[in-house]
């Protein structure tokens, strides 16, 4: 399969991702980052030639061995943060991220880590405001996404030190 719409040069380093709202019996799927240990969405970079709906539906079948529908585009984020831990320490960072809402067949079964060994954890739809969840504004966007709202585009731009950190 071809590459991930990605670079890195010099401390810059771009990523186009596609990720998945998954809501099953009141909870949220997330992944638990091996790096810091915080929360983020399944899902993972777009290839080229591939639309972000492919790649959502795919990356959720590869991380999370279930097949589900994308339903609808609910947030479009420009992410551009200072990268902390693992192999983003000190980058530049800058992800465009297509975030979908997820039809989950009530028969599907889901693993219990992704294909990198991560732990994935339904969290109550309550508890996502009190959680570590990267980018942070998810926690309390992803409730207009439950109530219906329209598409959102969100600009989440943390500061950068200048000290890579």
């Amino acid at each position: 399969m071809a590459n991930d719409c990605a670079f890195a040069k010099d401390n810059d380093w771009f990523r186009y991702r596609a990720g998945a709202i998954l809501v099953r019996d009141g909870k949220m799927l997330f992944v638990k980052s091996m790096y810091g240990g915080y929360y983020y969405m399944v899902g993972g970079g777009v290839k080229i030639g591939e639309t972000s709906e492919e790649c959502v539906e795919r990356e959720v079948f590869e991380e999370c061995g279930a097949r589900c529908r994308a339903e609808r585009l609910a947030i479009v984020c420009e992410n551009i943060f200072p990268g902390k831990g693992g192999p983003l320490q000190g980058k530049d960072c800058h992800v465009l991220e297509f975030y979908y809402l997820m039809t989950v067949p009530e028969d599907a079964v889901f693993e219990q880590a992704n294909d990198e060994g991560e732990l994935l954890e339904w969290i109550p739809v309550e508890d996502i405001p009190k959680q570590d969840i990267r980018p942070a504004f998810l926690r309390e966007r992803l409730k207009e996404v439950f109530a219906g709202s329209p598409l959102m585009h969100v600009i989440n731009r943390e500061c950068f030190t200048g000290e890579g950190s």
